[in-house]
């Protein structure tokens, strides 16, 4: 009898392994371009879409056999500004995180329960779309996007050939300190606006200082705008993505 129960156990065990793995799968995604490698993998801003990023695979020069992966967060978030409501990773007010005598919010103390969770979920996307050691992904995002893709890179193995943070802000600051030295070595492309009034210019600055502390290879590109994707920032990833293809890198 207790064999029996012992047996049921185990096989309610791998069958909520194997739900989990597949549900984690599941995050719609958009592709684009080639075949690869090399491969992008783009995560979107909070409440946008992976729709966000489908005009960016016709000026983004990723090569002609370059394949785009754009996936869409599992969570509604709904917007008040009037604008259509998109997707978010996880749950996140704003207002809640306001800067004391300073514009934007600062989420660098923050441990959102929902970010490693939304970490896995990109990882097992990666994983499925065949990420490996030999042809690892360049992985980005922007704005709430960037902050899952950091999360991937610092506090995984997940292989990776380059991180691309756009108008990102440190979050768990301190556990992405001690955890980012595992990524020496990676390149590393960081645009972002002198006048995000969103997450503040002075923050990205202070995760730029750590990576670059821990080893990280990170070129930075600022700009005069605000929470945006400007030419500027599209040229300065081109100039990255080639730097990158001519040194053999992805």
């Amino acid at each position: 009898m207790r064999y029996r129960i012992a047996l049921v156990l185990l096989l309610a065990a791998v069958a909520a392994g194997l739900f989990l793995h597949f549900r984690r799968t599941q995050l719609r995604v958009i592709h684009k371009g080639g075949n690869g490698p090399p491969t992008l993998m783009l995560l979107h801003g909070y409440a946008s879409s992976a729709e966000h990023w489908v005009p960016f695979s016709e000026s983004i020069a990723l090569g002609d056999n370059g394949r785009f992966l754009f996936p869409e967060a599992a969570e509604p978030a709904y917007r008040t500004d009037g604008l259509q409501d998109g997707r978010a990773w996880w749950d996140l007010d704003l207002s809640a995180h306001l800067r004391t005598g300073n514009s934007g919010i600062d989420l660098s103390k923050e441990n959102p329960a929902r970010l490693e969770s939304a970490a896995e979920d990109v990882r097992a996307l990666m994983d499925a779309e065949g990420n490996s050691k030999k042809h690892p992904f360049i992985l980005g995002g922007f704005s709430q996007g960037a902050m899952v893709a950091c999360q991937v890179a610092f506090a995984s193995d997940e292989p990776l050939a380059a991180l691309v943070i756009l108008s990102g802000t440190p979050v768990n600051e301190e556990s992405w300190r001690t955890q980012m030295k595992r990524r020496k070595g990676l390149h590393v492309l960081m645009a972002h606006g002198r006048g995000d009034t969103v997450l503040p210019y002075d923050l990205a600055e202070r995760l730029r200082a750590e990576m670059v502390k821990a080893g990280l290879i990170v070129t930075f590109v600022p700009f005069d705008g605000g929470h945006e994707i400007p030419a500027e920032a599209v040229i300065g990833l081109n100039d990255f993505l080639r730097s990158a293809a001519e040194s053999h890198r992805f």
